[in-house]
Formats: structure tokens, C-alpha cells, sequence
């Protein structure tokens, strides 16, 4: 069992590539809801996560509706802006899901809908202009916290 970080059509490739990365250093699947903003093959993608690739367990899902035919009823988290449970306030599990947005929409509000209870977000300044934290490193906050949670599994 490890921890599920999830990317709801993401856009930009260097983002996808450093949390593959990410995932690959701490154990983490990495889950890709298409469409894909950009081909697997985009030497920006495979720059980004160097030659960590082969480390990382992704899994693919054609649309929303095969992501949630696949994962049953395991417990996900969704982040985002619009919520007011900080990340840190929550209880991950050793196998739950934790889903990010694409990079300029965030997700759509059927996801919002369904996930309307294990909302999160990352505290930011109440500023118009500052929306939102990039996306690789708001996966990055919110990873280490469930890990540090779980006492760091496997890790060293």
C-alpha cells in the first residue's frame, strides 16, 4: 500500500514531470486523468523527471468515470482554493487519493460535487492576484504532510 497522487487533466508537462519525480523519491503512485495537456513522449515531461520515470508506478485513466470504475470506494481528498479545511487538518490513510486540478481550472464542480466532504486546501493571502501555488509544489505540501502523518513509510 503507498500513497495516490492524482492529476486531473493536467496542462503542463514540466509540473507532471517533477511530481513523477516526487513520486518516484517517496514511494507515491502517480494517477493521470486524460486528456493530457501534452504527449508522455514531451521532452519536457521526461527532462523534468530525469531518469526517475522507471521508478514511478503510473496509471492511466481515460476519462473521470474510469478513474472512479477502477479506484471503487477508496477515500479521496480533492484540493483546492475553495475550501476552508486546511490540508493539515485532515486524517490521510496509507492508500488514500489525493487529486489536484489542472494547472488553469482546477477541477470542475461535478468532482467538487462528489468530493464535497474530504475537500482541502493551502492556506494563501487573501489576494485576487495570487489564485493559486503552482501545482507541482501544492502536490509537494500536501504529500509530505499525509507522509509525516503516516510516520514517513519506507522512507529514510
Amino acid at each position: 500500500m503507498s500513497l495516490n497522487i492524482v492529476l486531473f487533466e493536467p496542462e503542463i508537462p514540466q509540473n507532471t514531470g517533477n511530481i513523477a519525480r516526487t513520486c518516484a523519491a517517496t514511494g507515491a503512485n502517480l494517477h493521470l486523468i486524460k486528456p493530457l495537456g501534452f504527449s508522455v513522449e514531451d521532452k519536457y515531461l521526461k527532462r523534468a523527471g530525469l531518469d526517475y520515470w522507471n521508478l514511478v508506478n503510473i496509471n492511466y485513466y481515460e476519462n473521470f468515470e474510469h478513474f472512479l470504475q477502477e479506484i471503487g470506494d477508496a477515500e479521496v481528498f480533492i484540493a483546492t482554493t475553495k475550501e476552508s479545511r486546511i490540508y493539515t487538518e485532515v486524517n490521510y490513510s496509507n492508500d488514500c487519493y489525493i487529486m489536484f486540478g489542472k494547472e488553469t481550472k482546477g477541477l470542475p464542480d461535478y468532482v467538487h460535487e462528489k468530493y464535497k466532504n474530504t475537500r482541502i486546501k493551502i492556506p494563501m493571502v487573501n489576494n485576487p492576484h495570487a489564485r493559486s501555488l503552482n501545482l507541482a509544489n501544492s502536490v509537494n505540501i500536501v504529500m509530505y504532510e499525509a507522509l509525516r502523518q503516516l510516520n514517513f513509510p519506507n522512507l529514510q
